[in-house]
């Protein structure tokens, strides 16, 4: 059976269900359900055809939409190309947008070519540049000198990278867009995209302006603890204020105006802010659509709560995120891993999964085809496309679910950015995916970190955003979800306009925790004596009660109160829970409201099977449980001791399901059969017949063979270089009995058939599956399994077939290096097995 996770529907009451009347039915969920695709286009040499061709495929494979990126282009096709932005490729966008649409898709654009903003109408004044300053006997000369041209870009998008602190900059390059589509009548798409800030870039012409403005002092006065190497209070006050006006001007004159302009003319944003040297919530929060990313290793489910926290904070109904971007080395990727991925994104609060991703390629173009380098191969010349459909379905399903309602965590945990900005050395400091530093080893990451493995449940909130927060009886009130309480962890840095909007939050009603500590201090130079004081003063304003309760200490403000003393302890005495279900190694969730449905998403994200009770924090009178990836829905079982409920579940490691938990038990429901596998096992006696389907270079021929084997060890050298799917069939007795068929190990999928009933398709580990048509003689057993491609180019590189003939980077590996796999070992692909019956034992909770 596929691994799992477990999404919990609490549910008080059947109100506001989205009109799912029946609680085992899944919710109807539309293209943004669906998994989307990263779908470059190669210098845009496209054609109505292959477009169509192309999106009728996606469609078959449970795709909800596109999203297109012209980038450099195919050697050999230079005749096709269509420069970026003209009346012909203008042309092309709207076929691709009015024929997704007719097949329920949907399509997305960078709104640029390869990335990130940039193009030929960025001049040198306004293109990214850093600071190149030169200490001299009077002080500091300062020039700057332009940086980077968009990456990858495609014909006609060449040129430099805008500067993202200028407002200026952004006009000239919106330019260009508001005259190609202002004459342009054609379908436009859902949404414009912003990729990850790759940027070099730390200084604007505006900036010692701005920084003057908003800061209240002069920069060029304090250039020596700037560009110096002294690590004293100054200098880090000073860098501090420099960074805080790089984030303000990338709120301010980048995003807002860019984002601005998309609305005018209805479209949606979608921005990736990670990597940028701005305060990422406040960025994030400006797109309908915040996007994040994990690639290969850099894998942090904090650093994607940043997208989700804004997303839920300001109501945005969709969290993004850039999906299998490099997970592996090229065509060694599987469908588990993908799904291991994203069960780890839908923790982290992500529900629109984007895969990175697709490549257009032309009918003709030989095998693979054209590819991008960065991607996991998601296209239907990969052998796993065959059940890349499985995959997807599960992802819709548990999409559909994941967009319902809002965020339902109790607390807004404030990121204290200024603790990181007063970091002494270099002057930008990135928020980036890759290096995580600035989160990982800095106390506060540590103690979300912390949070989060004990179950507590928060989104993040900046300073700015603390102003959308208002009091009301039923909590803290947000444009898109509710909270308990506010959390502060332990800074020493605090603005304060943020204490003053806390301790005012309190006063109407808010609860307020400062975890250990109160903050001790303002960040930054400007107005020291004057900021400091006010902050000293609101901080005497707390009037602390006499009487504390136990190592809490509590304030009444007004119609609330402010908290502070050890976390835990602060949070029980707010009333607040924490989900005790993370004692079980590796259980992690997420939850979710809709109306008074409550809803939890729960992943087994360990290494050892779950069996037995699991507490839940909202109590219910029943739970359905549901399957996402086959769709099986009935009864769990529950139990209620001491007003607390918990839920009985089986989770292999990585598994996945949903439950709903009722008010009432609903009438004619049936129950979910519980069966865990035993240690009794029958072997598959006789033959096996191996018939190869589909894939290349070419179908080795059939073989009989006495027991499963990877067809890397009996089809000789046609068998070490075949990529694609092949048939394993035998005929076999059976002893009464319920049982499972046990595969054994697999490489990589396998749709298993027994006597004409589709069993099911199973994409990762334990390959097992409830052998429900069984018969006591004359059993057929078919099991269709499909490996990788790897084995295929390897042969071609060994063969030095010239497939790797693109522009620009061309491909190159997971390092960066010339790709090339003739030296790689052949890799075992088909039915390895053993291949038995084992017992499935019914339980009874």
């Amino acid at each position: 059976m596929i691994r799992v996770c477990v999404l919990v529907l609490a549910i008080v009451a059947l109100v506001g269900m989205a009109g799912a009347a029946d609680p085992l039915a899944w919710p109807a969920g539309g293209p943004e359900a669906r998994p989307w695709s990263y779908w470059w286009w190669m210098a845009s040499a496209v054609d109505r055809g292959n477009i169509t061709r192309e999106l009728e495929t996606f469609q078959k494979a449970g795709w909800g939409g596109v999203h297109i990126i012209p980038i450099y282009g195919a050697k050999g096709y230079e005749d096709r190309t269509i420069e970026y932005l003209s009346l012909k490729w203008l042309s092309m966008l709207d076929h691709t947008v009015r024929e997704a649409r007719r097949l329920g898709l949907d399509a997305d654009m960078t709104l640029g070519s390869g990335w990130c903003f940039g193009g030929p109408n960025i001049s040198r004044e306004n293109a990214n540049m850093v600071v190149v300053p030169k200490p001299t006997p009077d002080g500091w000369e300062v020039g700057v000198r332009p940086t980077m041209r968009v990456k990858r870009a495609a014909p006609g998008g060449e040129g430099f990278m805008l500067n993202p602190f200028s407002r200026e900059a952004v006009t000239e390059y919106l330019g260009r867009f508001h005259t190609a589509l202002g004459a342009y009548s054609g379908a436009m798409p859902r949404a414009v995209y912003h990729d990850s800030f790759e940027y070099q870039a730390n200084w604007s012409p505006n900036l010692l302006a701005e920084f003057e403005k908003r800061r209240g002092y002069r920069l060029q006065d304090h250039f020596d603890a700037l560009f110096g190497k002294t690590d004293d209070d100054r200098t880090r006050r000073v860098k501090a204020d420099y960074r805080e006006t790089l984030s303000d001007l990338l709120v301010d004159e980048f995003t807002a105006p860019w984002a601005g302009w998309a609305r005018e003319r209805r479209l949606l944003t979608r921005n990736q802010a990670h990597g940028s040297p701005g305060n990422l919530l406040d960025l994030y929060a400006l797109a309908e659509i915040p996007e994040t990313e994990m690639f290969r290793h850099d894998r942090s489910t904090l650093i994607s709560k940043l997208a989700s926290s804004a997303a839920h904070i300001q109501g945005r109904r969709l969290v993004a995120s850039e999906t299998g971007t490099w997970m592996k080395e090229h065509f060694q990727e599987t469908l588990a891993d993908m799904k291991e991925l994203i069960q780890q994104l839908f923790v982290s609060g992500v529900n629109h999964v984007v895969y990175h991703g697709s490549i257009y390629s032309p009918a003709d173009a030989p095998w693979p085809g054209w590819l991008f380098y960065a991607s996991t191969q998601m296209n239907s010349r990969n052998p796993i496309w065959r059940d890349v459909p499985v995959l997807n379905a599960w992802i819709s399903r548990s999409q559909a679910m994941l967009q319902l309602g809002a965020s339902d965590n109790d607390l807004l945990l404030y990121w204290p950015v200024h603790e990181v900005w007063h970091e002494p050395d270099g002057l930008q400091i990135y928020f980036s995916v890759h290096s995580r530093a600035w989160l990982t080893d800095q106390p506060f990451g540590r103690f979300a970190q912390t949070l989060y493995d004990r179950g507590w449940t928060f989104d993040f909130v900046s300073d700015r955003l603390l102003h959308v927060v208002e009091p009301s009886p039923q909590g803290l009130l947000t444009p898109g979800a509710r909270y308990r309480a506010i959390l502060v962890p332990p800074t020493r840095y605090m603005p304060p306009e943020t204490l003053e909007r806390l301790t005012k939050l309190a006063a109407a009603g808010a609860t307020v925790i400062f975890a250990g500590t109160l903050p001790a201090d303002i960040p930054g130079w400007g107005r020291l004596d004057e900021r400091r004081a006010r902050l000293q003063a609101l901080l005497r304003g707390i009037r602390w009660s006499a009487e504390a309760r136990g190592p809490v200490r509590t304030a009444a403000a007004g119609r609330g109160r402010i908290l502070t003393g050890p976390v835990e302890a602060a949070l029980a005495e707010a009333g607040v829970r924490r989900e005790t279900l993370t004692s079980h190694e590796g259980l992690e969730f997420i939850r979710r409201v809709e109306g008074s449905v409550r809803s939890y998403f729960l992943a087994n994200r360990g290494t050892h099977r779950l069996e037995g009770w699991v507490p839940l924090a909202h109590n219910a009178g029943a739970i359905v449980m549901m399957d996402p990836m086959t769709g099986a829905a009935g009864l769990a079982a529950a139990r209620t001791q001491a007003g607390d409920t918990s839920v009985y579940l089986q989770m292999e490691p990585q598994a996945s399901l949903f439950l709903r938990l009722l008010p009432a038990r609903p009438a004619d429901a049936v129950a979910w059969s519980y069966r865990h596998a035993g240690e009794r096992t029958v072997a598959l006696t006789g033959d096996w017949r191996v018939e190869f389907l589909e894939g290349g270079p070419s179908l080795p021929p059939a073989a009989t063979i006495p027991q499963p084997q990877a067809w890397t060890k009996f089809a000789g050298p046609e068998g070490e270089r075949f990529g694609g799917t092949a048939r394993y069939s035998t005929t076999f007795d059976a002893p009464a009995g319920d049982w499972y068929l046990d595969l054994g190990a697999v490489h990589e999928t396998a749709r298993v058939r027994l006597n004409g009933m589709d069993l099911g398709t199973l994409i990762e580990p334990p390959y097992r599956v409830h052998a429900s048509a069984l018969q006591r003689r004359g059993n057929r057993l078919e099991i269709e399994v499909t490996g990788l491609a790897a084995n295929r180019i390897r042969y071609l590189d060994q063969q030095k077939v010239p497939w790797r003939n693109f522009h620009d980077i061309n491909f190159v590996n997971s390092d960066y290096k010339p790709f090339d796999a003739s030296g790689w070992p052949v890799r075992d692909f088909g039915l390895a097995g053993p291949v038995v019956l084992r017992e499935a034992i019914a339980v009874q909770p």
